[in-house]
């Protein structure tokens, strides 16, 4: 596994698919939609690797269409109408996530969390999981003008942690938090366990490493 070539001064972790199992209640919200125009139930694994794109994959998956379809505003506002009614049904943590964060926290390694959803939404996601209860930052999709891969939500996250940007990781599941973390200068890592999009391909992202689990996260940082 290659480490870090320089004393990580933070960690930061993408959150939906990284974090948190989050796809169950994001399936939810879009089968509620199909429900309600009487179309067949789909599986949860139809959705699950288009967890990480939220309302774009999920209506993707759902109806086929895309954002650039002149229909995909109206149902974008009615699926987070839904989503934010069962944003806690069955959302969790992945298993290794609490002793990964509490040996972060323990070691006095400062961390924190980076994420596309809407501070709306994130809020009460963070509120509803005590084991995220200690990040140090938490940057949204609106914190900032520009959502990732822009990298600037990572460097205002480093910045609040008072770190270069050099001197950060970024773990994330999805090929824009590589991306947006490579521009940003930091130390990238791929979580091959969270939801990886449609190919689940990850050899051409660029990441400088990857983890198949939480825990590894602590073998790259040689924290345990």
């Amino acid at each position: 596994m290659k480490r870090p070539p320089f004393a990580v001064q933070a960690v930061l972790f993408d959150l939906d698919g990284t974090l948190v199992d989050s796809a169950p209640d994001l399936a939810l919200a879009v089968e509620r939609m199909r429900a309600a125009r009487q179309l067949p139930a789909l599986p949860l694994a139809h959705y699950r690797p288009h967890a990480s794109a939220g309302a774009r994959g999920m209506i993707q998956v759902a109806f086929g269409v895309p954002p650039v379809d002149p229909a995909y505003q109206a149902l974008r506002q009615e699926f987070l109408t839904h989503y934010e009614q069962c944003l806690l049904h069955s959302t969790r943590c992945f298993e290794g996530v609490d002793e990964l964060l509490t040996t972060l926290v323990q070691g006095q390694m400062p961390w924190g969390i980076v994420t596309n959803k809407a501070q709306r939404l994130t809020e009460p996601v963070l509120a509803g999981l005590p084991e995220l209860a200690a990040a140090g930052v938490v940057v949204c999709g609106d914190t900032t003008p520009w959502p990732k891969p822009h990298p600037e939500p990572l460097r205002v996250a480093a910045s609040r942690l008072g770190v270069r940007p050099d001197a950060c990781i970024y773990v994330g599941d999805d090929e824009r938090d590589i991306v947006a973390g490579r521009e940003a200068g930091m130390f990238t890592v791929a979580a091959r366990y969270g939801y990886l999009g449609a190919g689940g391909e990850t050899a051409h992202w660029g990441a400088d490493a990857e983890v198949l689990s939480p825990l590894q996260v602590l073998t790259l940082l040689q924290l345990r």
